[in-house]
């Protein structure tokens, strides 16, 4: 690892602990203006997410309706009942998304494709990166809210879903998360993802409050959230 990398793990709770944790349990919202664009205007709201993060495995509930909820794990994503029947599934999800373009709408299971892969890589930033595979490099440092930032570049292996392969994370002194830039590969957005409010939940540091806005050429920071995504509590076991 680069001292980096090494700095923002440790700003995030560490190796150790981080070794101890098996899921993380969300209760938060996402909403913002992605969803109505893709035709599901509404959003998530007040639901229980599972993270596993020894795998890529993700469960949230409710999910479409009350009574449902969806799951996510390798290369499938499905919706289920209170009784663990499947209601519909999608295989190989990320091939569904062969030609999308940001005005091309989603169904409920790409939804739950791109929010389930999504959060398993918020919870395990920084901690992922010192896994066989990924490659990091530490960038010229940025200058934004009167703060100097640290910048990582990691390139991410095949096999893991993610937004895309090249991303650039951005640190503060103490090794917390401020920033992330990324092209969302299957909603087709040039996106920067700001995190706020970091709370510290038994040893792992998470961001409670996320912006993702434009980044076209430069952050809309100002402007209307992409996503929003607010973290009321977390459950680290």
């Amino acid at each position: 690892m680069n001292d980096l990398l090494e700095l923002a793990i440790e700003g995030h709770g560490g190796m150790t602990r981080w070794k101890m944790v098996e899921r993380i349990h969300l209760q938060l919202s996402v909403t913002g203006f992605l969803f109505a664009i893709k035709g599901l205007p509404d959003g998530m709201t007040d639901i229980l997410m599972s993270i596993d993060t020894r795998n890529q495995a993700v469960v949230m509930a409710p999910y479409a309706r009350s009574d449902l909820r969806g799951r996510f794990a390798a290369d499938r994503v499905w919706i289920e009942d209170r009784a663990g029947k499947c209601i519909e599934e999608l295989k190989a999800p990320r091939e569904s998304f062969e030609g999308h373009k940001l005005m091309t709408p989603w169904t409920q299971l790409q939804r739950l494709y791109f929010t389930a892969y999504a959060f398993w890589n918020y919870l395990g930033t920084p901690f992922l990166f010192a896994q066989p595979g990924f490659q990091t490099e530490e960038l010229s440092p940025h200058r934004e809210s009167g703060q100097t930032w640290r910048r990582l570049k990691v390139s991410y292996p095949p096999g893991i879903h993610t937004h895309c392969r090249e991303q650039i994370f951005y640190f503060n002194a103490k090794g917390l998360l401020q920033r992330v830039d990324y092209v969302t590969d299957v909603a087709g957005g040039v996106a920067s993802h700001y995190c706020f409010d970091h709370i510290d939940y038994d040893g792992i540091v998470i961001p409670t409050l996320r912006r993702v806005v434009p980044r076209v050429p430069e952050p809309d920071i100002f402007g209307a959230s992409a996503v929003l995504i607010r973290i009321a509590n977390a459950v680290v076991e």
